[in-house]
């Protein structure tokens, strides 16, 4: 609509503003001492010298044409998860309906709709982030009222923008609500294997709980990496400390579950999901080497730069046998506790690494028999073969050969040869791109060699078992890795590792690969060869499954609500096979692809937007009110909406106010003299002449 106002008067003065002032100030000083002398005309000469200043001023009366603008409400649904419970998605959509009519039936006023999920990254309900960015692509002169559908529940009050109108909000949920929920109050995000960890959690009640239930003990089972679960009865209202004590090295997923009730609101929040990663204490290594040579430091080195590790070290210095006549004082050897280290402690290592050893009678057979069922009972040996290993002196030849995963043949081959990773050895994480860390020799090896240098002696091994993920020439076995009962074994064919890392012919991975040998003889979950695991990433699992054969691979992956889906898993790399898939709903999936199983959880420990559900006034109270906004409950049925003058309140019993704002747009801006300057001259000369004939009479 557009129309003609009557404007206000403006000025558009010919001189400027000082001048002008100086102007009146001389004139009221004219008329001041007009009066003082007693002139009878004294007011006539003040309002002449008015009207002359007036006209210089030149007062004009502006006139606009306006086009009216219409009201805008701003409509917020709050359509999170706690929005979908227990028949509030139903009255959302009734109040939506209801109030998209009340605005069409308004004169001059539109809605603008706004519909928010859930937060990124459990945020929980954004409402008022979503009400500021509605309210900034809007002229603020139009904004005629603001109204929320929601729970109450709103997580970035601390982000409300200040509105020039009043906020109502529509609340769902009903009076008698209850509900019960599980809280994770501390969790560690990691623990030592086999020792005992606390996970403080609690059991709250919110609502009007009924009687026969308030109060009262619950059931919580807790489950390990989806094993059976453990069940107890728990009290609610306080804080309760759960001891654990973690199995295994890597992710273990705990979840923990309290019983659901009959007329509960939901039981979304009756279970939280707790990933802890178990770790090592400390990885004690016994490495005894069994004389003195070039690559001895080697392995100390390595297991000395770990902090994790502790290593405990001997070198065999001065066999039994050796007779030079130096008496015993003399000696400052230290003496090899043989007993104590074989018999009374041998179960506390983690990983023993003979380094060309021999068999020289320092340790019994009845020793070395402890070392096999060391391994077999779940222990870790590792050796790391010379000359020695080939002769009548060989480590293979007591009881730990039963265990070894080959025979030496007694021969020694002596001459350079790059050693290469077998088709095997590229799919075991051991070996698996090991290429990566080479180094460029001064002279190029083969054609397809990597880019590292030369070893220059190895064993020849017979009988080779196990897995061969290294081999020297002509395919000799170079590195062998086998299991034994529970324990692991690994047999490096060389003593040569060590010119990898004084830099021969361009040096090699050495490190890297002693440091992935000694931790997967150690059971660290990152380098087993057959695994499948599972990462979490904006809300979607990527699944990786590890293995060293060949062949198509699927995985089932069980959602939380139970059901199925089938996921074909594509080679990424030799002997790993992933994919990737949109979790839609939080809490744990397990995965299975029939030799493998694993669960993973998605989503925090306990989703926020299930934290309370109560539908509350509280939280929004302190927005609200400030604008004469109100709350009115969707169970007392749909409202009216009305206009009310700004400054009054704009709610009551069954209605909720809008306050029109009456914003135009300027079409066209018309100004005009109020007079003529010379009527302005014309006035001021007759009031002058009017002084002149009243003193004159006088």
């Amino acid at each position: 609509m557009t129309g003609a106002f009557a404007g206000h008067l403006v000025f558009d003065p010919l001189l400027p503003w000082s001048l002008i002032r100086a102007a009146a100030v001389l004139a009221a000083l004219f008329a001041a001492l007009a009066l003082w002398r007693g002139l009878s005309g004294w007011w006539l000469r003040g309002l002449a010298a008015a009207a002359l200043v007036l006209a210089i001023a030149q007062p004009s009366l502006q006139t606009e044409d306006r086009r009216a603008l219409s009201d805008i409400v701003i409509l917020v649904v709050d359509e999170s998860a706690s929005q979908k419970i227990a028949g509030r998605a139903a009255d959302t959509a009734a109040a939506v309906a209801r109030i998209e009519a009340e605005v069409a039936a308004l004169p001059a006023t539109e809605l603008r709709m706004v519909r928010l999920g859930d937060g990124a990254e459990d945020a929980g309900t954004l409402a008022m982030t979503a009400l500021a960015e509605a309210l900034a692509e809007e002229p603020r002169a139009r904004i005629a009222g603001a109204i929320l559908i929601s729970d109450g529940q709103v997580h970035d009050l601390g982000l409300a923008p200040d509105l020039p109108a009043p906020l109502s909000v529509l609340l769902t949920g009903r009076r008698d609500d209850w509900d019960r929920r599980l809280m994770i109050r501390t969790a560690p995000a990691f623990g030592i294997i086999g020792e005992t960890l606390s996970l403080t959690l609690r059991v709250e009640e919110q609502g009007r709980m009924p009687a026969d239930l308030a109060g009262r003990p619950v059931g919580l089972s807790i489950a390990i990496d989806g094993g059976a679960p453990q069940e107890y009865s728990v009290p609610v209202g306080r804080d309760l400390d759960l001891p654990l004590i973690l199995g295994h090295g890597g992710q273990n997923v705990v979840q923990l579950t309290i019983e659901t009730a009959a007329g509960e609101l939901t039981d979304r929040n009756n279970s939280a999901v707790v990933q802890i990663n178990g770790v090592r204490d400390r990885l004690r290594v016994l490495l005894i080497s069994g004389e003195p040579h070039a690559g001895e430091r080697t392995w100390r080195n390595l297991l000395k730069s770990d902090n994790a590790v502790d290593l405990v070290h001997f070198t065999i210095l001065r066999p039994p046998d050796k007779q030079d006549g130096v008496p015993v004082s003399e000696l400052s050897l230290i003496a090899f506790p043989t007993r104590e280290l074989f018999v009374e402690k041998i179960n506390e290592f983690d990983l023993i690494i003979f380094d060309r050893y021999r068999l020289r009678g320092i340790l019994p057979p009845a020793y070395l028999d402890n070392v096999r069922d060391y391994v077999r009972a779940g222990g870790a040996v590792l050796v790391a073969a010379g000359p020695d290993f080939a002769s009548v002196e060989s480590l293979y030849h007591s009881g730990v050969g039963d265990i070894l995963p080959a025979r030496p043949t007694a021969r020694i081959v002596d001459g350079g040869f790059v050693p290469q990773v077998s088709a095997l050895g590229q799919r075991h994480p051991v070996t698996e791109g090991l290429d990566r860390f080479a180094v460029d020799g001064d002279e190029p090896g083969p054609p397809g060699a990597p880019g590292w240098g030369r070893w220059l002696r190895i064993i020849e091994l017979a009988e080779a078992q196990g897995q061969v993920v290294m081999e020297g020439p002509d395919a000799r076995p170079l590195l062998i890795l086998d299991r034994v009962g529970e324990g692991r074994v690994a047999l490096l064919a060389s003593d040569q590792a060590w010119l990898w890392g004084r830099g021969f012919e361009g040096g090699g991975p050495q490190l890297e690969l002693l440091r992935r040998l000694a931790h997967w003889m150690m059971k660290e979950p990152e380098l087993e060869e057959e695994a499948l695991t599972a990462t979490t990433g904006d809300q979607r699992l990527t699944i990786t499954r590890r293995s060293l054969s060949d062949g198509a691979r699927e995985v089932t992956v069980t959602a939380p609500d139970g059901s199925q889906s089938v996921l074909p898993l594509t080679e990424t790399a030799p002997g790993r096979f992933t994919a990737t898939i949109a979790g839609p709903d939080v809490g744990l999936y397990r995965l299975d692809d029939g030799e493998q199983q694993r669960v993973i959880a998605l989503g925090p420990a306990a989703p926020r937007e299930f934290e309370e559900t109560i539908a509350t006034e509280e939280r929004l109270s302190p927005v609200v009110t400030p604008t004469r906004g109100g709350f009115h409950r969707i169970e007392d049925g749909l409202p009216d909406l009305r206009q009310v003058r700004a400054g009054r309140p704009a709610f009551g019993r069954g209605w909720i106010g809008i306050t029109p704002r009456g914003a135009y747009q300027t079409a066209d801006i018309r100004i005009a003299p109020l007079l003529p300057p010379l009527a302005f001259v014309l006035i001021a000369l007759a009031l002058m002449l009017a002084a002149w004939l009243r003193e004159g009479r006088r």
